[in-house]
């Protein structure tokens, strides 16, 4: 049985696993569902269209399944599907779907840390990690093991691959290929994320075959196009296929390569990369 405290508000027809807990101060909607053993501390708002697996734990403030900030919604019956031990950290907030996907999706084992948003129609996958503030507007995609830093934003639509890093401050307008590490601005490829890698598992071999992918792609500075033929001739592997997909499905572009541009802050040209960064990276 759920423990709900005398002091908090939960609809008749919300269905609540067996030990979860209720704590004072929470609104749960009707048409909600919550599973075994999630935690939901103090002054929890949970909308309905909920959708909440186990062992969830959801900090004070945050707000779930509220209706979609976008003016073309019109009531459409939507949802918020949260996966298994998921975190919600306080104030996070996940808005309910439009008829464009019907669902807003975050995977299991994610952290979403203190006032981050995910927007409506948003796909996020397992053991993602969207550090204080990061923000992501409607139709976003998250994929797996994909990490933001603080203060991070995500322009509409964009789409973020597995395994990446996206430096904390930054503006997301184009897609960020899986595997990598981005930073600066207007935002760029500063690397393979090698150090998250090898905390999941990959081998050595593996990574330096993802770091000659990426030196084709984006320190050599060639066209995409002489880039991919390159990129091709190269050993198979699932890395290299995921690589080559996400690049195809990304029509609107992704984010740029190493090149000379000028520093933020002083105005003059960072240099392309010396023969040592292009060996190292």
């Amino acid at each position: 049985m759920p423990t709900i405290s005398p002091l908090a508000h939960v609809h008749p027809e919300a269905q609540l696993g067996k030990g979860v807990t209720v704590s004072p101060f929470c609104y749960i909607d009707r048409n909600t569902v919550i599973g075994d053993h999630t935690w939901i501390a103090p002054n929890v708002t949970i909308f309905e269209g909920a959708r909440i697996g186990q062992h969830c734990r959801i900090f004070p403030g945050a707000v779930i399944a509220a209706i979609p900030q976008d003016l073309k919604f019109s009531g459409e019956i939507t949802t918020v599907e949260i996966g298994d031990y998921t975190t919600i950290r306080e104030c996070a907030t996940i808005h309910r779907a439009t008829e464009y996907a019907w669902r807003t999706i975050v995977g299991s084992h994610c952290l979403l840390m203190a006032y981050s948003h995910i927007a409506h129609d948003c796909q996020v996958g397992n053991h993602v990690i969207l550090a204080n503030a990061a923000t992501l507007a409607g139709h976003v995609v998250i994929e797996d093991y994909a990490i933001l830093e603080g203060l991070v934003a995500v322009q509409q639509f964009v789409r973020i691959g597995a395994h990446s890093f996206v430096a904390g401050g930054s503006l997301v307008r184009k897609n960020v290929p899986p595997y990598i590490k981005v930073a600066r601005e207007p935002l760029a490829y500063i690397g393979v994320n090698t150090i998250g890698l090898a905390r999941r598992g990959y081998n050595a071999d593996t990574i330096a075959q993802i770091q000659d992918i990426y030196r084709q792609l984006f320190i050599l500075h060639r066209s995409q196009s002489k880039a991919l033929s390159a990129i091709a001739e190269l050993p198979d592997s699932l890395e290299k296929q995921a690589i080559l997909t996400f690049i195809a499905q990304s029509p609107k572009g992704i984010v740029r390569g190493i090149s000379s541009q000028p520093d933020q802050e002083n105005g003059t040209a960072n240099p392309a990369p010396s023969d040592w960064a292009i060996q190292h990276l």
